[in-house]
């Protein structure tokens, strides 16, 4: 973690929740979570997604409980995932039938971690509170902490409707959209406290508002940090697929993090056909940690190139060291602890590429067009070698395996010795 992040955000202290073992809130790190988007009444299929979305790095994975097909399936999911090793804690995402489907699985209720509902609609009219508080009753039974994540697609109508009612009678009325960010906070921080007064403790309480505008969404949260110290969950609803998804995430999140406000985040993006699920994990990571909030995986510097990198060496050699050790972390978080702070410069021409490299634990300036075919490696601030003919790419990864077995291995086989 940078020294200046905590500095510059000031962060925002909650009330801590532990969720299966996972710490969220307090002085906690700041925790990522993802969502499977398979049937879960597919054993099979969730297992598999729940386990590839832990191996990228979620630290809580949540899973749809719609109707009782899911709900008889998730201790089955729980003891599946248990035996193959991943520990990950489950979140059960409810909406409507929340209540029934939780008193009429109780194995279901005990193997999740934590409840999600929503209270625009976990009921209506007459049915909201009595519903509301059956989950409550059951989180309380179980001992589990529950999500009160509002939604703008599916906020309190009557809440809404009460507000702008009231807003029309003063003498200098708000903005629609400002009356909407009102509500959004009011059903959330009610939700709340209905939940405290039913014997919930704050302890077990996480909060959310989602909307799909980055400025609204930095307007609610600042509402909701300003009103309560409970801990809040960020994300930004329906952003979309691509670049496009992650830009808007990233702007938003970026914004509150380092206001110093949210204990756990996602990132909601909309995936290519068939596409990887656990890129919202990775994009989740990058962002914590390029802000310095988080350490997961060893950081690749390289430069975009331009007219003096015609050659694609920097590039591919770029590529292929990063994704190594994204298929290499989970070996070697136990083989190598606090390799995940490594840093590794790859650049492409004389320009910026030894100083560049000089910055980074270990790094390589290749020869740009016109240079000479030589490649000097900068190891801890100081020129090592110089590499030079077709065989330099690979030279380079194998000093990489090198350096992290030199620096990190021996704290991973003394940690290993003293078990």
């Amino acid at each position: 973690m940078y020294p200046w992040a905590m500095e510059s955000s000031a962060r925002r202290r909650t009330i801590p929740v532990n969720i299966g073992g996972v710490t969220v809130g307090g002085s906690a790190p700041i925790v990522v979570q993802s969502m499977t988007n398979t049937d879960t009444a597919d054993i099979e299929s969730t297992v598999a997604q729940v386990a590839a979305l832990a191996r990228a790095g979620s630290d809580l994975v949540r899973i749809t409980v719609d109707r009782d097909e899911a709900a008889a399936a998730v201790p089955h999911i729980r003891d599946r995932l248990d035996a193959r090793g991943v520990d990950v804690p489950l979140i059960g995402d409810f909406h409507y039938n929340g209540h029934t489907l939780l008193a009429e699985h109780p194995a279901c209720a005990e193997a999740l971690a934590k409840y999600r509902i929503n209270p625009g609609n976990v009921g209506f009219k007459d049915k909201r509170d009595r519903q509301f508080s059956a989950i409550i009753d059951i989180a309380i039974r179980n001992d589990k902490p529950v999500r009160i994540g509002v939604n703008w697609g599916s906020l309190d109508q009557d809440l809404l409707t009460r507000l702008m009612d009231e807003n029309a009678k003063l003498p200098a009325p708000k903005d629609a959209r400002a009356v909407m960010h009102e509500a959004i906070t009011q059903s959330a921080l009610l939700s709340a406290e209905r939940a405290i007064e039913l014997g919930l403790g704050p302890d077990k309480i996480v909060l959310s508002a989602k909307v799909s505008a980055v400025q609204d969404l930095i307007q609610v949260y600042a509402m909701l940090a300003a009103r309560s110290d409970l801990a809040l969950h960020l994300g930004l609803t329906e952003a979309g697929m691509g670049s496009k998804g992650i830009v808007a995430s990233s702007a938003a999140l970026a914004v509150l993090l380092q206001q110093g406000i949210g204990d756990t985040i996602r990132i909601s993006l909309t995936p290519e056909p068939k596409g990887d699920r656990t890129l919202e994990v990775k994009v989740a990571q990058e962002l914590l940690q390029s802000m310095g909030f988080r350490s997961f995986v060893p950081l690749v510097a390289a430069c975009p190139g331009c007219g003096r990198t015609t050659s694609t060496t920097f590039q591919e050699l770029a590529r292929d060291i990063q994704d190594f050790i994204r298929d290499s972390m989970p070996e070697w978080k136990r083989r190598y602890p606090g390799v995940e702070t490594l840093t590794v410069a790859v650049m492409g021409c004389i320009v910026n590429g030894p100083g560049e490299s000089k910055h980074a634990d270990i790094g390589i300036s290749l020869p740009g067009t016109g240079e000479a075919p030589a490649a000097p490696v900068f190891i801890d601030g100081k020129k090592a070698v110089t590499l030079r003919g077709p065989g330099a790419a690979d030279e380079f990864k194998q000093m990489v395996l090198d350096y992290i077995e030199r620096r990190y291995g021996q704290v991973g086989r003394s940690r290993t010795a003293a078990e």
